[in-house]
């Protein structure tokens, strides 16, 4: 049976119109944080011919992949309501104990993996404590950033430990192809994590939760098991970003990671996730790791002073905040 004009025209609608509304979601969804980083890019651009250049570019991504990894399990995190200060630590600790353990012999396989594992472990533990206790979020895993770094100081006796292995150092400064390969994992990272949120179900119960935690209750989520993971997302993820940076620098130092969780938090922030949960996605948090990582490399070639980055940075969260309450209050969520 042969299809009429009529009915031709219409599954074509219909074919563009799934095709149109997720594109035109998107760009209305993040319009705002799209419109800020073509403008900081703009900007920084006529200020440095050399901004622009192909070598800057893929510089930047390789700096600002280890800043999204945290940033991806932070958005997890904070949709649910919750926050994770001790993304820091575990970038020390994960950098610290692979390096160590490859150190003394073991093979770099077993060492990633014990590493991360363990930053995995610690993450489930404060999704737990903070899940059955009831504790504020920010309590408990500020305890666990000062646990954390204190185990990186006791591992390392607050000493550097060097490992030039071209295999391991792989991680942190090879390419395939043009494209560095730490820029590889955090696009491998990013579908899985955008999938994730977006489409499984999963996802919906970390939305849930963050909109109302009561209602999600009584929907039947188990809480319990979903905050315990996306603690546990985050801290593995800061796991594999300690360990790419630590390939990076040839070393393992105790004090890396120091106030990265500023840095995650305010990417995160920036890509439209709310402080009060309920609202982000993948998307817009890697946009906002952009723009942070281009604000840092950019200043950087104009050569501004460190000291004056961290007060715009301190500024740029005010400034997420701020826009954030102001939506909320607009919108009466």
């Amino acid at each position: 049976m042969r299809m009429n004009f009529k009915t031709k025209k219409v599954l074509n609608k219909r074919s563009t119109n799934k095709f149109i509304y997720p594109i035109y979601g998107f760009f209305r969804q993040n319009f705002a944080v799209l419109a800020g980083f073509i403008l900081i890019s703009v900007f920084f651009t006529v200020m440095s011919n050399k901004f622009l250049s192909f070598d800057n570019i893929m510089s930047v991504l390789r700096q600002i992949s280890t800043n999204a990894l945290l940033a991806f399990g932070m958005a997890f995190v904070m949709i649910t309501g919750g926050i994770d200060l001790s993304v820091g630590s575990m970038v020390a600790i994960a950098g610290t104990f692979t390096v160590g353990m490859c150190v003394s012999g073991m093979p770099i396989p077993a060492a990633i993996l014990l590493s991360v594992g363990l930053c995995t472990l610690l993450g489930a533990i404060s999704g737990i404590v903070i899940s059955k206790s009831g504790m504020p979020a920010f309590i408990v895993t500020m305890a666990m950033m000062q646990m954390g770094r204190g185990v990186a100081y006791i591992y390392t006796g607050g000493q550097p430990i060097h490992f030039n292995n071209e295999t391991y150092n792989y991680l942190g400064n090879g390419y395939v192809g043009v494209i560095p390969f730490p820029v590889i994992v955090m696009i491998v990272v990013l579908m899985i994590l955008n999938i994730t949120l977006s489409k499984s179900r999963f996802g919906k119960y970390v939305y849930a939760i963050g909109g109302n935690r009561e209602a999600a209750r009584f929907s039947g989520v188990n809480i319990f098991r979903v905050e315990v993971v996306v603690y546990l997302i985050s801290a593995m993820l800061s796991g594999i970003a300690g360990v790419i940076l630590s390939a990076r620098l040839y070393s393992a130092i105790p004090t890396v990671g120091d106030g990265f969780e500023l840095d995650a938090i305010a990417a995160t922030v920036l890509g439209g996730t709310s402080f009060t949960g309920g609202r982000g996605n993948m998307i817009g948090t890697m946009i906002g790791v952009m723009i942070i990582g281009v604000i840092t490399n950019g200043l950087n070639l104009l050569k501004v002073p460190f000291y004056y980055q961290l007060i715009l940075k301190g500024l740029i969260i005010v400034f997420a905040v701020y826009l954030d309450t102001v939506k909320r209050k607009r919108t009466g969520t």
